[in-house]
């Protein structure tokens, strides 16, 4: 028996569905700020993906496992059996291959913070290096607040608000699930068929992110015979893990595009669109 992703869904009465596909090592609670200020217009589909949240017990987390089973969530409550798709980071990345597997089921997407080009020093992320990263950076600090909100902050952008939502699940994070995850992200590279893709995507990066992220946009928009390439550009300091998350930083300006994506309407002057680069 398939095994079914945990999701939360709110705004039913409205006829068209949008889902949120979260980053790595959080849940759908992430996306809950900016379906707050959508589920008035839109009906908002959140699961939790594998190894994450309440779908902690669904194992192995692939990119392409997950995408199989979000399929399948968009068949059974998508309204129509369809969806808008928006994805963050390796959320994003599951947003692609189920572009690519199952285009039918998607009628526009927002993808934002893909990676499908190989980070500097990629060839340590190994299965047994990975594992080793996890009992000397992980296992020994899940009851330490202070290294659970350093990492918070620094390494994922996360606002000092959602503490106890992040704290539960990084204390929930097991060897297996890190390993996984960081695997499946790294490993990552643009599926075959983006190039028969009809649907709408605006591929977003944030302006302080590596560059390595932003070729991968590009990368993605060139692939994609419908797309459009935008940059975020939020106003005051801003880090990079903060650009990168910014969904969860400026959940209004996340609001506001995918509103304006989705019915075509000009973009939120924060976004810049261009044109890819090698």
């Amino acid at each position: 028996m398939t095994a079914t992703l945990a999701y939360q869904s709110f705004g039913e009465d409205h006829p068209q569905t949008v889902l949120f596909l979260h980053g790595g090592g959080a849940a759908g609670w992430t996306w809950q700020p900016v379906v707050d200020l959508l589920s008035d217009t839109f009906h908002c589909l959140v699961p939790d993906l594998p190894q994450h949240g309440a779908s902690l017990d669904i194992t192995p987390f692939t990119i392409e496992k997950t995408a199989d089973l979000v399929a399948v969530l968009i068949q059974e409550q998508a309204h129509e059996g369809k969806a808008v798709i928006v994805g963050l980071s390796e959320g994003a990345q599951v947003g692609v291959f189920l572009l690519a597997r199952y285009p039918h089921l998607i009628t526009k997407a927002v993808l934002s913070g893909v990676l499908s080009r190989p980070m500097s020093g990629n060839h340590w992320t190994t299965p047994s290096i990975l594992s080793w990263s996890y009992r000397w950076f992980v296992a020994p600090f899940q009851d330490s607040d202070w290294y659970i909100r350093l990492n918070m902050r620094s390494a994922v952008g996360i606002p000092d608000a959602y503490f106890d939502q992040f704290k539960t699940d990084f204390q929930a994070l097991t060897a297996d699930a890190w390993v996984n995850m960081m695997t499946a992200n790294q490993e990552f590279r643009l599926p075959d068929g983006l190039d028969q893709v009809k649907s709408p995507v605006l591929v977003i990066t944030g302006e302080k992110e590596y560059k390595v992220m932003k070729l991968s946009a590009g990368d993605l928009t060139t692939a994609l015979p419908n797309a459009q390439l935008a940059e975020v550009l939020l106003p005051g300091k801003v880090s990079l893990a903060q650009s990168h998350n910014w969904p969860l930083n400026a959940p209004d300006v996340c609001a506001d595009t995918i509103r304006a994506w989705v019915k075509g309407e000009k973009l939120p002057e924060t976004l810049k669109t261009s044109q890819p680069t090698n």
